[in-house]
């Protein structure tokens, strides 16, 4: 990861196997396919997203949680739970089961 990107926090797989990686500092989501190739960066308005899983009608939405700790001028929508609609498909979840 290049220098000033942030650090990778949260994540999540999408249905082709490619995973989806909220970068803290970084104020973006990246996308690998599974051969580990970078395919796709979102640019989001706030520094320091947290984690991304995808829901909605038939998994196809992107939530993407955010912080606003720590930063002395957050953007306004800091903190806040973003969508991306319509921006992949995921996969179901597996229950706890314990």
């Amino acid at each position: 990861m290049e220098e000033g990107a942030g650090f990778p926090d949260g994540l999540t797989v999408d249905a082709e196997g490619a995973v989806w990686v909220a970068l803290w500092d970084g104020g973006a989501l990246r996308r690998y396919t599974a051969d580990g190739t970078l395919d796709r960066t979102v640019e989001l308005p706030v520094r320091r997203p947290t984690a991304c899983a995808f829901g909605g009608r038939d998994l196809r939405d992107l939530y993407i949680s955010t912080a606003r700790i720590g930063l002395d001028a957050p953007h306004p929508l800091s903190g806040s739970l973003l969508v991306i609609p319509d921006a992949g498909q995921g996969i179901p979840g597996t229950a706890f089961a314990g």
